[in-house]
């Protein structure tokens, strides 16, 4: 078994915002008369999934992302399923945040820094999400949630303890949802880190 990294995960996030950000992004994002037929529809598909109105632009990551659209609509479905599925925003958003923070992904922490705070999230527990599952202050649940982050990111698998630890508070579907919810947000860093897709002007990645 690899030992997960239960604590303060420090790394140079200068050297990382280098690699994932600089001289990003490899692709430009398509604009909307640029897009394929299929892309058209994925791209109505996610406004009506999101309730984004026509008038408000999308985000260079979606346009980027819309190069590969049926690449693009399994990820979306798959991430519209995740979003609306069982596990509370709050806990889903905590787990989201030390992925990213594991994963070196500063595109994705600072996307999920502001839509943590929108459920609820504090400055403080961002900080502390980079301490990981053994920092003080987590209640048992919270801890169990970044536990199971920690372990599937480290050896694939959760352990029995931890198992046992969340399904206390967990229902049948959302103790199946927890792994791919750990999958999913990993794979999205790994192509956005990639494509060096570039976070807001104003983003704190320290």
């Amino acid at each position: 078994m690899t030992e997960p990294n239960t604590g303060k995960y420090e790394f140079d996030t200068e050297a990382r915002i280098a690699q994932t950000v600089t001289d990003g992004p490899r692709y430009a994002p398509l604009k909307v008369e640029e897009l394929s037929p299929e892309g058209a529809e994925q791209l109505y598909a996610l406004r009506t999934a999101f309730q984004i109105p026509e008038s408000r632009p999308l985000p260079d990551v979606s346009l980027i992302q819309l190069r590969h659209p049926r690449l693009f609509g399994g990820q979306m479905a798959l991430g519209v399923e995740l979003a609306t599925g069982k596990i509370p925003p709050r806990d889903r958003e905590l787990a989201v945040l030390r992925i990213s923070w594991l994963a070196r992904a500063p595109f994705e922490w600072c996307e999920h820094v502001d839509i943590g705070k929108a459920f609820g999230i504090t400055s403080e527990e961002i900080d502390q999400v980079k301490e990981g599952s053994s920092a003080p202050g987590w209640t048992e649940h919270e801890a169990a949630v970044l536990l199971a982050v920690e372990e599937l990111m480290a050896d694939h698998c959760m352990s029995d303890a931890t198992w046992d630890a969340l399904a206390k508070t967990y229902d049948e579907y959302q103790m199946m949802e927890m792994p791919l919810l750990v999958g999913c947000y990993l794979m999205t860093a790994f192509q956005l880190n990639t494509l060096k897709i570039q976070p807001k002007a104003d983003f704190d990645y320290r």
